[in-house]
């Protein structure tokens, strides 16, 4: 069985990680949403709020599971059994600092990085723009799936 998992805060999920998770279950048995937890990251949306959206928007793929970790990322491969991890890369600044943690990852373990380029008309996206267009009130519904519900201010 190939397994991955794509790890992320998904603070919140955008159109680009979607894309991302779409592409990729095409290549796996099973794909691991895996959200990070770092008690040193302020997040804007709770950790049961990020995993709503995902599970929400997934809800219909039985190929995917939505699951949390702490830690390092090559410590959950081995945890959940998954010989990948998927990334996605927007621009050439990604590729060189995920080319940095893959060969991190690659020297601690036997794990390999996939990694998918962002659809064209997704590649501007990223969580900490879409959290910026949020927080100055924008309209952020075509950054992120429906699934992903702004309720009361956030700052």
């Amino acid at each position: 069985m190939r397994r991955a998992i794509f790890p992320g805060s998904f603070d919140p999920l955008t159109l680009g990680h979607y894309d991302i998770i779409k592409r990729g279950i095409t290549l796996f048995d099973e794909l691991f949403i895996a959200i990070g937890i770092n008690a040193d990251k302020k997040y804007m949306f709770t950790l049961e709020e990020r995993q709503k959206f995902i599970v929400e928007a997934f809800k219909d793929e039985p190929k995917i599971k939505v699951v949390t970790y702490e830690g390092l990322t090559v410590d959950f491969c081995k945890e959940v059994d998954a010989d990948f991890i998927l990334r996605g890369l927007r621009n050439p600044g990604d590729f060189e600092f995920e080319k940095a943690i893959a060969h991190t990852n690659r020297k601690l373990s036997e794990i390999e990085t996939v990694f998918l380029l962002t659809s064209s008309g997704k590649s501007y996206i990223s969580s900490s723009i879409v959290r910026d267009v949020i927080r100055n009130g924008g309209n952020y519904k075509g950054l992120v799936p429906d699934t992903v519900v702004v309720t009361g201010h956030r700052s």
